[in-house]
């Protein structure tokens, strides 16, 4: 399963990054996260494990495989018979819009049976971040 969301947040990309990877602040404003736990320090880097609690989804435990400052980063989830990865890329549209790119893919025997149950829920939660996220980029600039 594959599933990918874009959205244009009204805001410089540096701004966008300090708000978005501060991921323990999501349930703040992302109605789509109960807890959001960076369990080796509160700062989001490479090997950084977090905890997240979704309403209506397992709990689940995310490492970061991948991550380049400022732009982007992608984490993995591993279960029995399931793997999923899911990367947030950050790309300037110009000085005062910024590109927000999320993707989510679930393989594996029971990641791909489990991806076909939750697409449109997966699919509502990719919105439901970017709304959140165009909220918080205007309360931060604003602020």
């Amino acid at each position: 399963m594959h599933i990918t969301h874009s959205a244009d947040i009204p805001a410089p990309i540096d701004v966008v990054w300090r708000v978005y990877a501060d991921v323990e602040r999501w349930p703040q404003w992302m109605e789509s996260m109960d807890h959001v736990d960076v369990m080796d320090g509160g700062t989001l880097g490479m090997g950084s494990e977090v905890w997240i609690s979704q309403p209506r989804l397992p709990n689940a435990t995310w490492v970061v495989t991948e991550l380049t400052p400022g732009r982007s980063w992608t984490w993995v989830s591993r279960s029995p018979g399931a793997t999923s990865s899911a990367t947030h890329h950050l790309t300037a549209v110009d000085p005062t819009t910024t590109r927000v790119d999320t993707s989510l893919d679930m393989g594996g025997i029971l990641g791909a049976l489990a991806g076909r149950l939750i697409a449109r829920r997966a699919e509502r939660y990719m919105v439901m971040e970017a709304e959140g996220l165009r909220a918080a980029c205007d309360a931060h600039t604003a602020g």
